[in-house]
């Protein structure tokens, strides 16, 4: 090796050992953290939730009664609303989330990006309360004047359309309108995640793409999407997550009924919603009933989280 006349020597010292054990216990108590106090939140929701498994077995899942007063209770509305406004979030945020990280990677002129990515950011950190605040005092009146009672004029009376479509109280509150409020709520987040990872896949790959006279659909299909699929994958089932438990802005929206209907325009109720609103007034067995409709959303986000693994394993493979 040869010195640089001038020049200072750097001198190295040699590293501790002892530093590297308590960096490494202190990492390993950190990861070690977190299964302790899953084991724990799940050990307690099933503890708590136990008298009413043990009292209504698999008809507490199955049925659709809920009687505070003669102590009948039963999940199935709240489970299928908690899936309900999930998936239609799903299917409402996703496209649009998709669309506005292509748009902005890919297509918007350098002027327009910044503030659109700024404001998709700032979505973002809006409290949940504002967005249910929102969506009781704006949205949903708009919703009931203009889609619908005109919608439910339409399709009273048609075959299976009539059913799904039909309100039989067009007051704006209901699952479709929940769905609609989560998504607006998901989309920030599935939105700002896919436009970073779209933005750090290499360029060379983009101008090689084009150089081959390649479209920007074909380049947006066979370039950027193969690269990022996990990374969106992993987004979406973020977004899965929140929807999923998302509590203040459901409660504002979704009517709290404790009914199942065949309409997704009728009000109903997710696990989340009847928790919030019961919860500081339960006593005895409808405490130990709303515990168990917690360990029943812990169980299905749990399930959610393995089947994402799965395909973020799967699309890895390919």
């Amino acid at each position: 090796m040869t010195s640089i006349p001038g020049a200072t020597p750097v001198v190295r010292k040699t590293p501790k050992a002892g530093f590297d054990a308590v960096f490494r216990n202190a990492s390993f108590g950190a990861a070690l953290l977190v299964l302790v106090l899953l084991a724990g939140i799940m050990a307690s929701m099933v503890i708590g939730g136990w008298p009413a498994f043990r009292e209504f077995g698999l008809g507490f899942i199955t049925s659709s009664v809920w009687d505070t007063q003669n102590e009948q209770y039963g999940a199935w509305p709240a489970i299928v609303g908690t899936l309900s406004t999930a998936l239609i979030a799903l299917v409402i945020g996703v496209p649009l989330s998709l669309g506005i990280a292509v748009y902005l990677t890919q297509l918007a002129p350098a002027w327009f990006k910044k503030p659109v990515a700024t404001a998709i950011e700032l979505l973002a950190a809006v409290p949940s309360i504002i967005y249910g605040m929102w969506g009781l005092f704006v949205f949903v009146p708009l919703f009931a004047a203009y889609v619908q009672i005109p919608l439910s004029n339409i399709v009273e009376g048609m075959p299976i359309v009539g059913t799904v479509l039909y309100s039989r109280s067009p007051s704006g509150l209901g699952i479709f309108t929940a769905g609609i409020i989560l998504a607006f709520m998901i989309v920030p987040f599935i939105a700002s995640i896919t436009r970073d990872m779209l933005e750090q896949i290499p360029s060379v790959l983009r101008e090689s793409a084009y150089g081959i006279g390649a479209t920007t659909w074909e380049v947006v299909r066979h370039v950027l999407v193969p690269q990022a699929g996990v990374s969106i994958i992993g987004a979406i089932m973020l977004g899965l997550g929140r929807a999923l438990g998302e509590t203040m802005a459901v409660t504002f929206v979704v009517g709290n009924a404790n009914r199942l209907s065949a309409s997704i325009l009728d009000p109903g109720s997710t696990i989340a919603s009847r928790i919030a609103n019961e919860f500081n007034e339960a006593l005895g067995l409808q405490l130990n009933a709303l515990i168990a409709l917690g360990c029943i959303l812990f169980f299905v986000t749990f399930v959610v989280l393995v089947i994402a693994r799965l395909l973020v394993a799967r699309v890895k493979r390919y």
